[in-house]
């Protein structure tokens, strides 16, 4: 019985010494995070079986050297790129207190790894959760235009390209597509 009573004593003392701020990780917060990260599972899966996502790639303008309607710095801010895609991503995460960033990991030039942001809204939190989904590119895949129509010209025929071709093979590169969604 007091032995009872003194872990009694002991549980509630660390209870009492033990502070909970809103910034305290808690398994609501975990569910959430998990949430994330299978809703950003599901926008990549979802956009790379219909084709958004390979057409969001090719979607390169060689005159500017970036992709049709990003900022003055190359990539897409606040607004979500004006394609299939970026539509997936603004239906998914566009709501007060979450934001994302989507990274283009791929073999640059003399074969080190290379990295294009292509969403920035921000630095993440600790919080974060990331998804990724890897996106072969082939030489004859061709470059799309404002509206995600072909253009006829081919990835490996425009010298501008965002990625280098990798190798001498029918896969011009691999492009690993990452999202990184965190709470405000």
């Amino acid at each position: 019985m007091v032995a009872g009573l003194i872990l009694l004593s002991a549980v509630v003392f660390a209870l009492e010494m033990t502070a909970v701020t809103p910034l305290s990780a808690s398994t609501s917060s975990q569910h959430i995070e998990n949430q994330q990260e299978s809703t950003a599972r599901g926008v990549l899966a979802s956009a790379a079986e219909t084709g958004a996502l390979e057409r969001a790639l090719l979607s390169w303008n060689a005159s500017s050297e970036q992709f049709y309607n990003t900022s003055r710095l190359g990539y897409f801010t606040s607004d979500a790129p004006p394609n299939e895609f970026g539509r997936m991503l603004n239906r998914s995460f566009n709501r007060g207190g979450v934001a994302y960033n989507v990274y283009l990991r791929y073999q640059g030039a003399g074969g080190a790894p290379d990295t294009r942001q292509y969403v920035y809204q921000g630095r993440p939190s600790d919080n974060s959760v990331q998804a990724t989904w890897t996106l072969a590119l082939a030489e004859n895949d061709e470059i799309h235009d404002y509206e995600e129509a072909p253009t006829g010209t081919e990835i490996s025929d425009e010298p501008t390209f965002f990625a280098p071709p990798a190798s001498d093979s029918s896969v011009y590169n691999v492009v690993r597509v990452e999202v990184v969604v965190w709470r405000i």
